[in-house]
């Protein structure tokens, strides 16, 4: 690149830097968001059409932030220096927001618990099941990855659940996963599987309070649904 062109790539990131600034995250576009995490990992490139490709491939700004280490080596163009950005950025977001959903009781703080879990697990490319454990007055005492599965699929055995909720003195459960195809909507196998696991826990006194199922579009609620 030569100096004229560099002076230009510079001009540009000022630009952005002070809009970002003055303004926040609203006022750039996601691939101006991207381009702020590129500036830090490449010097001297222009990297728009960079962040540009990166959201059309992986389908949106979030995507790229969730997307696992391995697909993001492999995309053209970026380095380690730049996948290590990226998912810094995703983690401290991901940080910040178990923080403010982890501070309260869970049932009286839940648009920052659905906020993190929609961080979380949204945009992961295989299906994760994730267990809340509550204590009495319904503060958290763990927030546990049950499994990770395929694509469409990851096991929850009753046993376990109740096993681990024993070990761990919990009076209620909030059962969590998501669907990587987007859609939240429960399968029958969910329906059937959550009515197994409250039957199981109901047995020995631990309350399943809901099962959400998390998807790109949003968020489903068991218990909203009428199906717990």
């Amino acid at each position: 690149m030569g100096d004229a062109d560099m002076d230009l790539v510079k001009g540009h990131r000022g630009r952005l830097r002070e809009r970002f600034l003055k303004g926040g995250a609203d006022a750039l576009a996601d691939y101006e968001l991207l381009e702020l995490i590129l500036f830090l990992a490449i010097p001297r490139r222009d990297v728009k059409p960079l962040a540009k490709l990166l959201i059309a491939h992986f389908g949106s700004y979030a995507a790229v932030l969730s997307a696992d280490i391995g697909r993001l080596s492999a995309f053209p163009g970026l380095g380690d220096t730049a996948v290590a950005a990226i998912k810094t950025v995703q983690a401290s977001a991901l940080h910040l927001a178990r923080t403010q959903a982890h501070d309260r009781p869970v049932l009286s703080n839940w648009t920052a618990v659905a906020a993190y879990l929609q961080g979380a697990m949204a945009n992961r490319a295989r299906e994760q099941v994730r267990l809340m454990f509550l204590d009495r007055k319904n503060v958290l005492v763990a927030d546990e990855v049950l499994s990770d599965g395929t694509i469409d699929q990851a096991p929850v055995y009753p046993r376990e659940v109740v096993r681990r909720a024993l070990d761990l003195n919990a009076s209620a459960l909030i059962l969590v996963h998501n669907h990587p195809s987007g859609d939240p909507t429960p399968s029958p196998a969910d329906i059937s599987m959550t009515r197994e696991l409250a039957d199981a826990c109901g047995r020995l006194g631990i309350r399943v309070h809901d099962h959400i199922v998390v998807g790109t579009t949003g968020q489903v609620s068991f218990r909203e649904l009428g199906l717990l």
